[in-house]
């Protein structure tokens, strides 16, 4: 191989680079993109206390009471497919990570024998009334602050209704609605 094909291989090399690292440069400048003041992105978040949450369209406020007039049980029945994983609710059951919710309406709060309950529940005391267990549902966190239920709650209150009638269900002796 002599001087002349090596040049024209080192020449056609160097040309090589000079076009990507020119059509580099050119596209740099062509599509120039300007760097963000914060990088990352914005993530909405609802902050407790001083913040403003966003506005939620208001529904109109309907007692449970109301709710528990036209319940269904079956509906109640397959939104409690939620609970199942830490909740049964066989007659005698067991417990799971959270207490037997047999017979559950108008039990005292804390009320199942060997279940570990949060402090936060134990000094709450009262029962589980229809107007407990809705609120409780809802969201468990407001409620009662520092329970160890991790749940987030159901927002629909027509669910709620229909989860609270299938709980009432579960009963030997129901006790009457509201």
């Amino acid at each position: 191989m002599d001087s002349f094909e090596l040049n024209k291989i080192v020449g056609g090399v160097l040309f090589a680079l000079l076009m990507i690292f020119g059509a580099r440069t050119v596209s740099d400048i062509m599509f120039a993109s300007q760097a963000p003041e914060k990088p990352g992105y914005v993530v909405a978040t609802i902050t407790e206390g001083g913040g403003e949450a966003p506005a939620e369209k208001a529904e109109p406020a309907i007692s449970v009471a109301e709710l528990l007039k036209t319940a269904s049980v079956e509906k109640g029945e397959r939104s409690f497919r939620k609970c199942a994983a830490c909740h049964t609710v066989d007659k005698g059951g067991a417990r799971r990570v959270g207490p037997n919710l047999f017979d559950i309406v108008g039990r005292a709060l804390g009320a199942v024998d060997g279940f570990s309950y949060s402090s936060a529940l134990m000094e709450k005391g009262g029962e589980w009334t229809y107007e407990a267990l809705d609120a409780f549902i809802a969201k468990p966190k407001d409620f009662i602050p520092g329970t160890k239920m991790a749940f987030v709650g159901i927002r629909k209150p027509d669910e709620r209704a229909n989860l609270i009638a299938y709980l009432r269900s579960l009963s030997d002796a129901p006790k009457p609605l509201p």
